[in-house]
């Protein structure tokens, strides 16, 4: 995690917990020549565009106060939305049951990617059935092996 980051985690956790809301992320970014400082915040029933604005404008005061940043940024509160990225453990167990995406560093029985329903979390290991055609199947993927995992959204 950079130094700005980490700063603005510390910063918003007091707001986000006084609200009853969880820190999903934070992204300190360059997009062409803007940068971005993006917040993304949930709870169970999801967070509205009122609590999105209160969050920004407490945290925008005290970014304004120590001014970690020396530059000129855009900064962003908003929900993870559907699609929500699975970061910390407890993401993981609150995502048991749900369908999920999930990318490895490395290949697991030949691939990198796995979409399904994640069916166990033991904290080392991450179980999710995958739909191949008719057929269904259980691949254990390290958790440590995962690069990237989010809530997939499922049509069918």
């Amino acid at each position: 995690m950079s130094k700005v980051t980490e700063i603005v985690e510390q910063l918003a956790t007091p707001i986000v917990n006084e609200l009853g809301l969880e820190i999903v992320d934070i992204e300190y970014v360059k997009e062409g020549q803007n940068w971005f400082l993006r917040l993304y915040i949930d709870k169970d029933d999801g967070v509205d565009i009122e609590e999105c604005g209160i969050v920004s404008e407490r945290l925008s005061e005290k970014l304004d106060e120590i001014d970690p940043i020396p530059h000129n940024y855009y900064l962003e509160v908003s929900s993870p939305g559907a699609e929500r990225p699975l970061k910390k453990t407890s993401d993981f167990t609150k995502a048991i049951g749900k369908n999920v995406h999930v990318k490895t560093y490395e290949p697991i029985d030949g691939e990198k990617i796995f979409e399904g329903i994640l069916k166990e979390f033991d904290g080392d290991t991450v179980v999710v059935e995958i739909k191949i055609k008719t057929r269904k199947k259980i691949v254990s993927i390290p958790y440590d092996k995962i690069a990237l995992a989010r809530l997939a959204i499922s049509f069918s």
